[in-house]
C-alpha cells in the first residue's frame, strides 16, 4: 500500500460512512495522483477509501491493520523564524503534542498557526502516521509547568554545564534562536529540570528540536 496516497480527515472515521470531501483533496487525487482510491486516517486508525463518482464525498472502506507509529512525546518550543520546518520534521518523528512557549528572547511573534496545522497534517500524511500532533495555543514561559521537563541546554556546548540527569520524562523544551535567557535558566535550574546536551556545537533551533527528540526516543 506504500504507493497509495494518504489523506488526513478531521472526522470520526468508521467503515461504511460517506463523508464530504474538500475540493483540494479531489484535485489531488483526480488530477495529481490520477486515481480515486486512497487511505484515510485519524485518531490512530487508518482506512481504505474511495471518492464518489460525483467527487463530492469520500466513502470509508475497511480498516487496515497498520499500527500507528506515533509516540507520546510532548514538545514545548519557542516559535522561531523556521517554525514550519521544525514542526514538519518533529511531526515526521512521531511527536504527539506541540506546545508553543513565548520566551524572553522569542522574536517570531506572528506565526500563522492555521498554516502550521496544515503543515502538520501534510507531514503526518507523508510519514505514515495514523494521527496528527495536537497543536496547542501558545503560552508564556511564566506559565509553563517546569516539573518533569527536559531542556535542550546549549550551556553544554559552552562547557558551562557539566552535570546531566537521567532522562525519565517525555516532555522536551527547546528554546528560540537566541537561546534561553539567564533568568529563564535560573528558574529552570531551581525547578530541577533535566538538562539535555545536544553536543559540542551550537545548533539552529529547528535542528535542536529534531536532535532532542531523537535523543529522548533513543533513551
Amino acid at each position: 500500500m506504500q504507493n497509495i496516497p494518504r489523506i488526513y480527515l478531521n472526522e470520526n472515521l468508521k467503515s461504511g460512512e460517506t463523508l464530504p470531501v474538500e475540493k483540494d483533496v479531489v484535485h489531488y487525487l483526480r488530477h495529481v495522483m490520477r486515481r480515486n482510491n486512497c487511505l484515510v486516517f485519524n485518531g490512530g486508525a487508518e482506512y481504505s477509501a474511495v471518492l464518489s463518482d460525483d467527487n463530492k464525498n469520500i466513502i470509508i472502506g475497511e480498516k487496515t491493520n497498520r499500527v500507528d507509529p506515533s509516540n507520546d512525546i510532548v514538545l514545548y518550543f519557542a516559535p522561531i523564524k523556521k517554525t514550519d520546518e521544525m514542526l514538519n520534521m518533529v511531526t515526521q518523528m512521531g511527536v504527539a503534542i506541540l506546545q508553543p512557549v513565548i520566551t524572553e528572547r522569542t522574536v517570531a511573534n506572528h506565526i500563522n498557526w492555521n498554516r502550521m496545522k496544515k503543515i502538520i497534517a501534510e507531514a503526518s500524511e507523508q510519514s505514515n502516521r495514523n494521527s496528527i500532533p495536537e497543536l496547542k495555543e501558545p503560552i508564556k514561559f511564566e506559565n509553563l509547568d517546569l516539573k518533569n521537563l527536559i531542556v535542550a541546554d546549549e550551556r553544554f556546548a559552552h562547557e558551562l554545564k557539566a552535570e546531566k540527569k537521567q532522562i525519565k520524562t517525555n516532555r522536551i523544551f527547546v528554546g528560540p534562536e537566541g537561546g534561553f535567557s539567564t533568568k529563564e535558566f535560573e528558574k529552570m535550574d531551581a525547578a530541577g529540570v533535566c538538562s539535555l546536551s545536544l553536543g559540542k556545537t551550537i545548533l539552529r533551533a529547528e535542528v535542536a528540536a529534531v536532535v532532542a527528540v531523537a535523543k529522548v526516543l533513543d533513551k
